[in-house]
């Protein structure tokens, strides 16, 4: 595939300013998930490689912590507008590693261009406080200080945006970051290194490495000199995360799994249930952590949301994003692997066995490879598995309830807490809904609710922490507090 920008593919990795090979010439595929095809190769860093980045990270922090906020702001603001620039070939890039749509591949390249801007003004305010002091003849008060060398892990399901949200904030906040993207979606992580190295980052402020996965995870966060681990991914992986940074009892943020539930209430505009349900379950081929897994519909509308919503998800377009260079209008692409199609069929039929009634799909897609069918069950019951576990596919499960109580009970009756969507017009039933539903983010009658301002992150199996917002500094700075004794006045 050609590019604008021919530099954007890049297939090594990116250490201390340089573009960097595996010393023992390790390298692994990259397949597009679409059609299999071969996309290349890219280097699998050795441990003394990675260490080596950290190194380069180490030293680089005192450099770059020392920069005033506006050198910093206006590197990072040059970041951003090259993203924008360059969105295209870097849609082009991520459809073709990760299968969704160019549609959904530029929306995410905006979306990731839009956290840097925010976080670079924002780190202005990073204020300090002063104490009114309870201690005679002294002057108290506080100061935000970066922490220093940040480990950013991030997924293959939004490769862009995930490294943006995280680095954007610790690097205005003077940290330096070594940033170890999932290896079935590098190029989209090497890409943005590069527009970094272009917007002037010092060398060993921005680091992209590749390597085992496990091995990679562990030296990064157990090397004493990284002070903080930012994770999104699954919650198996993020506990591992959690033991392996406990030696050192560093800052960690886990962006972690999701089940989302989705109730609509009998009030509720079904016109527009519908079409947030669709949109909240079937965006990024349902491979996103805040998808609508579980859609709880108020008894007495019951069949009307079954037909319509059965009819809107059957004019959903399956197909690969490209065919050759050419942008196909698709709403489905593949799964991201074999695996996550094998464990999607086999919950499809733990539900049909257990009674759950198949309105659309259910299968395979005619397209054959890692196309799935996308698929609406109906009623679905708390002893199937696309009700208890995450389902990372195109898989509705659709349940009736009875009353709001049994619906909340429903909504919270798992181990994860990220996301969760309300469908009503009225007020005394929706705050009430919010506050007593144990997810930490909550959207009526709307599908879009994450952004560059707002606290994202997830309760209970969820994970631990925020990204976005202003919250999103708090992985990567510490409040230090000064007692100042004084004698005389001021």
């Amino acid at each position: 595939m050609s590019y604008k920008h021919p530099l954007l593919f890049k297939a090594l990795c990116y250490v201390d300013g340089h573009w960097v090979h595996s010393d023992s010439g390790r390298s692994i595929a990259v397949h597009n998930p679409a059609n299999f095809e071969l996309i290349g190769h890219v280097p699998m860093l050795d441990q003394p490689q990675i260490v080596a980045a950290v190194d380069a990270a180490h030293r680089a922090f005192a450099g770059w912590r020392e920069l005033s906020l506006d050198t910093r702001a206006t590197i990072l603001r040059r970041w951003a507008a090259l993203i924008l620039e360059h969105q295209e070939d870097l849609a082009r890039i991520l459809s073709q590693e990760q299968g969704k749509s160019l549609a959904e591949s530029r929306g995410e390249i905006a979306y990731a261009a839009s956290f840097i801007p925010w976080f670079a003004e924002e780190a202005r305010r990073l204020y300090g406080q002063n104490i009114p002091s309870h201690i005679p003849g002294a002057h108290l008060g506080t100061v935000k200080e970066p922490v220093g060398v940040c480990a950013l892990l991030t997924p293959w399901n939004f490769p862009s945006a995930m490294i943006t949200r995280k680095a954007a904030a610790a690097l205005a906040a003077g940290c330096t970051v070594v940033i170890k993207p999932a290896h079935e979606t590098p190029y989209s992580a090497l890409a943005l290194a590069q527009l970094a190295e272009e917007a002037g980052f010092p060398a060993g402020v921005f680091n992209v490495v590749l390597g085992e996965p496990q091995m990679a995870m562990q030296t990064l966060a157990q090397d004493s000199r990284v002070r903080s681990v930012s994770f999104t991914g699954s919650t198996r992986v993020g506990k591992l995360v959690l033991q392996a940074t406990a030696q050192d009892v560093k800052k960690v943020s886990l962006e972690l799994g999701g089940n989302a539930p989705f109730i609509v209430c009998a009030d509720a505009d079904l016109e527009l249930a519908v079409k947030v349900a669709v949109e909240a379950k079937f965006q990024t081929s349902g491979q996103d952590c805040c998808a609508a897994n579980r859609i709880m519909v108020e008894r007495s509308i019951y069949p009307a949301f079954l037909s319509r919503f059965a009819a809107a998800v059957r004019e959903l377009r399956v197909g690969p994003a490209l065919i050759g260079q050419q942008e196909q209008h698709v709403d489905i692409g593949p799964l991201m692997h074999q695996a996550a199609f094998d464990v999607t069929a086999e919950r499809v039929a733990d539900a049909l066995r257990l009674g759950a009634q198949r309105l659309v799909g259910g299968e395979a897609h005619a397209l054959g490879g890692l196309f799935y069918q996308p698929t609406v069950l109906a009623d679905v019951t708390p002893q199937m598995r696309i009700y208890r576990e995450e389902n990372f596919a195109p898989i509705a499960g659709v349940m009736p309830f009875d009353t709001l109580d049994q619906a909340i009970e429903m909504a919270n009756d798992t181990e994860y807490g990220l996301a969760a969507y309300v469908c009503s017009n009225r007020l005394d039933l929706i705050y009430p809904l919010i506050r007593r539903l144990d997810h930490a983010m909550v959207a009526v009658n709307g599908v879009k609710f994450t952004g560059h301002p707002i606290p994202f992150g997830g309760m209970k199996a969820s994970g631990l922490g925020r990204e976005g917002g202003t919250e999103g500094f708090e992985a990567f700075v510490e409040t230090k507090y000064f007692c100042l004794h004084h004698q005389g006045q001021f």
